[in-house]
């Protein structure tokens, strides 16, 4: 027991460094040379070249495409971005918008004017609550998964946005599912694939 709670303090000293490295360069701008130096170090843990970087079909191509049309922001409004993409490939969006013949930089440019907020993740629970009528038990598994995850990248002293909105993102979907509210007609301003593919 004194060993779990001196572990859970290391932990905790860890993820507090961790965070407040980070909390220094949240007023950190994306420039032409913080580009050139992400891009080159994507390349370098990965298998691509450089001649990747201009290829938007590639993973480094998006990647150096989303870094451009963020030039300006802060590493703050970046990183919200990059956590909705995460969450966009994690419950199946981003592949749904493959499938509609969506070039990576539409898609990249039309959530690019959207914020990780309410309407968002209310349209992400809703993609959750149809996945849960066609697989029936898909949500408490889902949401056992991301408690879990959210613990060992707790402890592991990673960026824990990412698994605190998909906690967020499926409760939210559970507790729709058990309200009498109605959920099949979604409002109008919610995002939606359709809307997306209005591009073609």
């Amino acid at each position: 027991c004194c060993l779990s709670r001196a572990e859970a303090r290391r932990d905790a000293a860890k993820v507090a460094l961790i965070n407040s490295l980070f909390n220094e360069l949240p007023s950190r701008r994306i420039t032409k040379e913080f580009i050139m130096e992400s891009v080159q170090e994507a390349v370098a843990s990965t298998s691509g070249t450089l001649d990747d970087a201009d290829d938007p079909s590639t993973s480094i191509g998006a990647y150096h495409y989303m870094l451009e049309s963020n030039m300006g922001k802060t590493m703050l409004e970046f990183q919200e971005l990059m956590t909705i993409f995460q969450l966009l490939h994690w419950n199946g969006s981003l592949k749904a918008l493959r499938e509609t013949k969506c070039s990576r930089q539409e898609v990249i440019s039309y959530y690019s004017q959207y914020s990780l907020d309410e309407k968002m993740r209310s349209h992400m629970a809703l993609d959750w609550i149809m996945k849960e009528r066609e697989s029936p038990g898909i949500l408490s598994q889902e949401l056992r998964m991301a408690l879990r995850e959210l613990e060992e990248a707790r402890k592991a002293g990673q960026e824990l946005r990412f698994y605190k909105e998909k906690k967020e993102i499926l409760s939210l979907a559970l507790t729709q599912i058990y309200s009498d509210a109605d959920t099949s007609s979604p409002s109008d301003d919610q995002l939606s694939l359709t809307a997306l593919s209005g591009y073609h």
